[in-house]
């Protein structure tokens, strides 16, 4: 690679032939002052004790596979040629390259990491002799599958017959067909790219936009790995320094996004590349700034990013090779929701699996990185903070992606065995994005669900599913985790499983060859349901301590706390109003306490004035009541009757409740009053003749004063037959003398001048112009058309004589003739 910077800008560049400028203008060209390089030092220093480095042993190792590997593929490229068959000369000549790219190439990779290779090929090569695929062998029996069986010669089969090569998988159906295996432990990801030329010269520029010439759509995805990283070194690497920022500044964010659960671009998250770019980017804002200001920088610069506006080094350009190039005025780009585009020809956005989803938790975590980062730079400025780095341990802590959610879902990929099982996980990952954010983030009521990226190396999976032994050891699963919209929800239920038949119709369908016992099986969680090896490389305790930390975090937010404290305001609120309410209601109890109390005074002091009487006062009402008791018992005795005082008072009560009724031929001051045997005899003859005609002397009478008369059938039907309870002797009285009239009806024509006759006469009953009663009877009843205040020894009340004033403790006897 050959890049030359250009004096009249620091950060333009010439690569490829060309002059590659920056997008955006830099925003601060000026160095760190003393405060700004002492806070890079405390980042130095707790780089080197947790940011691990390749060791020297590694970077030789990785050499030499390189090498052995580059020797491999020459050799492969010319027995390609030698079949055509092509001179040995030509075959010689026609040469093949092996580039690195990502993150090796950069110099950025973790130990233990993976290398990304490019093969790059004449045409004479075609990607049928890379992988050996269709292959007939000189002995085929027409049975056996084609599929399984490879070229010996190809360099699919030199690379898997290698003694130093293990864990060797070749996805040939992939988009971009790759190679992927292990050699000498150190894992390589070959790609195939090729040139539509006939040889690979040695002074072959691969960052020249002419290689891109006439190429299929595979090589140049190949091909851009390599174009895209050489280009990225190319713009940060004006001076010697700036290039080592930037590579200890790219070291922190994946060390951080690893850590955050953000780091992989198959699961919708940022890879290698996004992150390559992302901070090359802050290094052109920023060209002369510290790694310490530019990591706080990089927070700040991505927290405020107005998405989807594109995130790019220098602007796309057109080579003119009928590639499509990347245009924010494209239709098919404007649903992009984070677009990083990448610097290399054809440009393109590299983020294509990141979604609304992923984007809402990668902008959450820029904004806690930033307030962390912004929290140290003040305590650094404050020399709060002393040596040694630790006070980053915050920033790179571990996702608590597991204690984050109400519910998860576990997707467990289990394959028959290990081959199948590796290229059905590998497929199958490609498509998590897709069922999380395209089908379960879109047609569920979820106001966030999350992808973790790291899979566990477990079958999760219900007990009762029926799972052989080699399924559950071939397997891996995924944790997925959501909150339900509570606004959105309808009804107690999600229907994922719906959701899960369109995955596995439309996106899993698609791989072939398809084997029996390739699964994917979900089963869902609550928090504390989750299995305790989720929480084994992340939490020293394990899931109890997780759950401590889980309270925590709860306490600790702001938005609970609100919650807590409004729930318990209105508790209180609840609690004084009920006290209120007890308070009132103690208060009116205590109230009608006070006014019975002044109302039983009031009763007292009458009484009191009633009690006030002498004593000479009571003794001459009791001598007066004795004396008229002894002239009623003398009259009594002189009747003949000898009734006691009991007997006569009985009789008395009848009399006033209308059940004595006496016998009389006219009017009562015309009535000849008759004493001895004879006339008792006379007597008892009347009564028998009233007793027999008492019903049709009444309604005679009835007739006489001017009422109309209802015959007895009427008065049945009507329904008047109810009988008034002072009633009770006439009508009883009636049904005697029904019967007695059947016998002998004369005797009825013979009394037909009867009337009613009562031993006591009482007062008729008047009404004022008013409607109002007039009474004129005794002193048990006082009418009154409304209250009038207390009266002692009285009620007010309606009662049986009406509305008004009624003796306590007084039966109240009203008389038939008497209407009120």
């Amino acid at each position: 690679m050959t890049s030359l910077p250009v004096a009249s800008d620091p950060l333009t560049v010439t690569i490829g032939g060309r002059n590659v400028s920056p997008a955006l203008p830099i925003v601060d060209s000026s160095p760190p002052n003393e405060t700004g390089k002492s806070f890079d030092t405390l980042l130095q220093e707790y780089s080197a004790k947790h940011i691990l480095l390749e060791s020297k042993a590694g970077i030789q190792l990785r050499e030499r596979v390189l090498d052995r590997m580059g020797q491999l593929c020459r050799a492969w490229i010319q027995s390609v040629c030698l079949k055509i068959p092509l001179p040995p000369d030509a075959a010689e000549n026609a040469g093949g390259a092996l580039y690195t790219s990502g993150s090796y190439r950069l110099g950025v990779h973790e130990p233990g990491a993976d290398i990304d290779a490019i093969l790059v090929a004449p045409n004479i090569c075609s990607r049928e002799d890379f992988f050996g695929s269709n292959y007939i062998p000189p002995d085929y029996d027409g049975e056996s599958d084609l599929s399984k069986i490879r070229d010996p010669d190809s360099l699919a089969e030199r690379i898997r017959r290698h003694p130093d090569v293990t864990n060797f998988v070749p996805v040939e159906g992939a988009a971009v067909p790759i190679l992927t295996f292990d050699w000498e432990g150190v894992n390589i990801d070959l790609l195939f790219a090729r040139l539509n030329s006939a040889s690979v010269p040695k002074d072959f520029d691969i960052n020249d936009d002419k290689v891109l010439d006439g190429v299929d759509s595979a090589t140049e995805k190949s091909l851009n790995g390599p174009r895209v990283t050489n280009l990225i070194a190319a713009l940060v690497g004006g001076t010697p320094q700036r290039y080592q920022t930037f590579l200890q500044v790219v070291r922190c964010v994946r060390k951080w996004a690893k850590a955050r659960g953000l780091y992989s671009n198959k699961m919708g998250y940022w890879g290698g590349v996004n992150i390559n770019i992302s901070v090359a980017l802050v290094v052109q804002l920023y060209p002369n700034d510290c790694a310490a200001s530019l990591l706080r920088k990089f927070f700040l610069v991505f927290k405020s990013w107005r998405w989807p506006n594109p995130v790019m080094l220098t602007k796309p350009h057109d080579a003119g090779f009928g590639l499509p190039v990347w245009s924010a005025h494209h239709v098919n780009h404007l649903r992009q929701v984070a677009p990083i585009i990448t610097p290399a020809y054809p440009a393109m956005n590299s983020t294509l699996s990141v979604s609304r989803q992923t984007l809402q938790i990668l902008h959450e975590e820029f904004c806690r990185g930033y307030e962390i980062m912004d929290r140290i730079w003040k305590q650094h400025q404050r020399g709060e903070l002393v040596s040694g780095g630790d006070a980053f341990h915050e920033l790179f802590e571990a996702s608590d992606f597991f204690i984050t959610y109400p519910y998860y879902l576990s997707i467990c990929i289990v394959g028959p065995n290990e081959a199948d099982a590796q290229s059905w996980t590998g497929f199958v990952e490609s498509r998590l994005r897709k069922l999380v954010s395209d089908m379960l983030g879109k047609s569920l009521p979820l106001s966030k669900i999350q992808l973790w990226p790291k899979k566990v190396e477990a079958c999760v999976a219900d007990r009762t599913a029926l799972l052989t032994h080699d399924q559950r050891k071939n397997s891996v699963t995924y944790f997925v985790g959501f909150k339900i919209d509570r606004l959105r929800m309808r009804g107690n239920q999600l229907d994922i499983e719906r959701q899960m038949q369109n995955f596995q119709q439309w996106e899993l369908s698609r791989f072939q060859p398809y084997v029996n016992g390739m699964d994917v099986l979900v089963k869902n969680f609550k928090i504390k349901e989750l299995p305790l090896i989720c929480f084994e490389d992340i939490y020293e305790g394990g899931k109890l301590d997780a759950m401590k930390k889980r309270r925590r975090l709860l306490d600790a937010d702001p938005i609970r706390q609100k919650a807590k404290k409004h729930a318990r305001l209105e508790e209180l609120r609840a609690k004084m109003d009920e006290m209120k309410r007890k308070k009132e209601e103690m208060a009116a109890r205590a109230s009608e306490k006070k006014r019975k109390r002044e109302e039983m005074d009031r009763d007292g002091e009458e009484v009191g004035m009633d009690e006030s009487l002498s004593l000479d006062d009571a003794y001459a009402a009791k001598e007066e009541e004795a004396l008229l008791e002894n002239a009623l018992d003398a009259i009594q005795n002189e009747t003949g009757e000898g009734k006691t005082r009991e007997e006569a008072e009985r009789d008395r009560q009848k009399l006033l409740a209308g059940e004595l009724l006496i016998e009389g031929g006219g009017d009562e001051e015309e009535e000849e009053i008759e004493y001895g045997r004879n006339a008792a005899h006379r007597n008892n003859v009347t009564e028998q003749n009233t007793l027999v005609s008492i019903a049709e002397r009444e309604a005679e009478v009835l007739r006489r004063s001017g009422c109309n008369i209802v015959s007895d059938d009427e008065f049945a039907v009507v329904g008047g037959n109810i009988v008034l309870p002072w009633r009770n002797s006439n009508y009883t009285a009636y049904k005697k003398s029904k019967s007695i009239k059947e016998e002998d009806e004369t005797m009825t024509q013979e009394n037909q001048n009867v009337s009613i006759v009562f031993k006591t006469k009482f007062d008729v009953v008047e009404l004022d112009a008013d409607g109002f009663v007039v009474d004129k009877g005794d002193d048990d009843f006082s009418p009154s058309a409304s209250w009038q205040g207390r009266r002692p020894g009285f009620e007010f009340k309606l009662g049986e004589r009406g509305l008004g004033y009624y003796r306590t403790g007084k039966k109240i006897s009203v008389p038939s003739h008497v209407a009120y």
